[in-house]
């Protein structure tokens, strides 16, 4: 760690080598570097003729697709939530 707080790591994604640094812990670098790799390599298996960047942008999507099912999920539950406290205050 330096001096402005912040984690600076160097890791490894789809064979190329990234120096990333911000405020959270070394392991959830190494943890989202890692997810990534996982997802361009799991792209590239499934997709042999694709370049790089396409497999990238590929990723992206799909680490964005889950994203946002989870918040959605994530939403409903909330809901569900407070729908169950409100209905408890009333009784």
């Amino acid at each position: 760690m330096q001096g402005d707080g912040k984690n600076r790591l160097t890791v490894d994604i789809f064979g190329q080598q990234y120096r990333l640094s911000g405020k959270a812990s070394v392991n959830h670098i190494r943890t989202v570097a890692g997810f990534v790799d996982d997802k361009m390599n799991e792209i590239a298996n499934g997709n042999h003729r694709l370049d790089t960047a396409k497999i990238a942008v590929l990723s992206a999507v799909n680490i964005a697709d889950e994203y946002f099912r989870l918040r959605q999920e994530y939403e409903e539950l909330l809901k569900i939530l407070q729908e169950d406290a409100n209905g408890k205050e009333i009784e």
